[in-house]
């Protein structure tokens, strides 16, 4: 008579573990922000623009406001034969209230030299994302540091992993 109150004991304790894991909302911003990257990936500036929250600010030598400046500072990386950018989220958080999240990652950027030489450098991101009123996720606020670090294993390990994203979140 034990075993069966032990196993049902068993199976709540993680059936309950495992709906804690999971969060949708998490999972919502990680595609969105895999969906960002795949639109620079791509040099899809269209797509890029698309996540782009319309009050963004993104912070890098001066701070561009609105997905118009954003787009235009990142034209070298939508140029034929300009540098590839990629990043991945490696830790998302979301606010209470569900609107509201934060996303930090890996990013790389990837270029030949004029001597023919390639080159990959690596950074970390800090991306905030609000949820808009169609519940579409757009980029608030970003700001990438760190540019020239070596990429720690967790880090490099984003970029070989493969996300179950719909299409719902590429722009």
């Amino acid at each position: 008579m034990r075993y069966p109150i032990w196993t049902s004991a068993c199976l709540i304790a993680l059936g309950a573990f495992s709906v804690a894991l999971a969060d949708p909302l998490v999972d919502e911003v990680t595609c969105a922000e895999i969906g960002f990257s795949n639109a620079a990936e791509h040099r899809d500036l269209n797509a890029f623009k698309s996540f782009i929250d319309a009050d963004a600010r993104f912070v890098g030598a001066t701070v561009m406001v609105g997905p118009e400046a954003v787009a235009a500072s990142w034209e070298p990386f939508f140029e034929d034969g300009g540098p590839l950018i990629s990043w991945r989220p490696l830790i998302v958080q979301v606010s209470k209230e569900g609107n509201l999240a934060l996303s930090r990652g890996a990013y790389q950027v990837s270029s030949v030299g004029a001597d023919g030489t390639a080159k990959t450098v690596w950074g970390t991101f800090n991306s905030v994302w609000r949820k808009d009123e169609s519940g579409r996720w757009k980029v608030l606020f970003d700001m990438g540091g760190d540019h020239g670090k070596n990429p720690s294993d967790a880090e490099l390990a984003l970029f070989d992993q493969t996300y179950a994203c719909g299409t719902n979140h590429t722009g």
